[in-house]
């Protein structure tokens, strides 16, 4: 079992955790997700408790292909009457905060959030490890390649998970230089990658189990999904759980989630089919 310290709280991995997705931005591509009212977030933050998530994943920048990146300011005007409000209602939830700006973390780790979720694992933002180690918060790593601007473009490779395997035992040691030595890792499904080397992260998970760190996989209503089915993204829903049932069985320890109930559900039953 892994624990993993989120500031004044502890982190336990005994059964698969459910994230649940808070858009505070209307630019992500999922419509359904997106809140920009308080007592909407409250509301909703309400029903994801009440299906089974057990972390609450807030995000002020929409990190789709061609997203306009906003400004520290905007991120944080945005998210921190959200944080507080979710926080003061719900103070025994965990609250995730995606974002790689370390000025927003550290508003949002002040405001009550207990983890970073960073889509660069500290490569958009060279001072993010620091607001991190310094708050002792629980963080998310995902592999990236490139900029903001250029992370969706898909790399020439060899081989995907022989490079993800390598990009994080190398950010392993890089953390632990920082002072963070538990933390989670993110394969980063639809950033940069084919929609065949995207199938073979789920299919192919266990291979980054040696690195000894619990594994996110957010896969929820994502192109690769919707495109394949040929149905519009509001139609992505069994196809996600079949992708996330795979992930259970192959090593996934955090389902991050657009759909609480159902994805509460998998993780109910998967545990009886390995």
């Amino acid at each position: 079992m892994f624990k993993i310290v989120a500031k004044d709280k502890v982190w336990k991995f005994e059964t698969p955790q459910i994230m649940a997705i808070m858009n505070v931005n209307m630019d992500s591509f999922y419509e359904t997700s997106r809140i920009n009212e308080v007592d909407t977030a409250v509301k909703k933050a309400e029903k994801f408790i009440n299906e089974g998530a057990t972390i609450i994943d807030i995000g002020g920048q929409s990190t789709r292909p061609g997203a306009i990146l906003q400004s520290p300011k905007t991120e944080i005007n945005n998210i921190i009457p959200i944080i507080e409000a979710i926080h003061d209602k719900f103070p025994d939830i965990l609250l995730s905060v995606d974002t790689f700006n370390s000025l927003v973390a550290q508003e949002a780790l002040k405001a009550g959030a207990h983890i970073i979720n960073d889509i660069s694992c500290g490569q958009f933002d060279k001072e993010l490890l620091a607001t991190v180690a310094k708050f002792q918060a629980g963080y998310i790593g995902m592999h990236v390649n490139g900029t903001f601007e250029t992370m969706h473009v898909i790399q020439p490779r060899f081989n995907l998970m022989d490079d993800l395997i390598a990009y994080f035992t190398t950010k392993k040691k890089l953390l632990s230089e920082k002072g963070i030595h538990h933390w989670i890792i993110d394969p980063g499904f639809g950033f940069g990658k084919s929609i065949e080397e995207n199938f073979n992260i789920v299919k192919s998970l266990k291979k980054l189990l040696p690195i000894q760190l619990p594994i996110l996989l957010g896969v929820s209503r994502k192109s690769t999904i919707y495109k394949t089915l040929k149905v519009p993204v509001e139609d992505a829903l069994n196809g996600t759980t079949v992708l996330h049932t795979i992930g259970l069985i192959n090593g996934a320890s955090i389902l991050r989630v657009h759909d609480v109930k159902e994805a509460k559900q998998i993780s109910t039953l998967v545990p009886f089919l390995t």
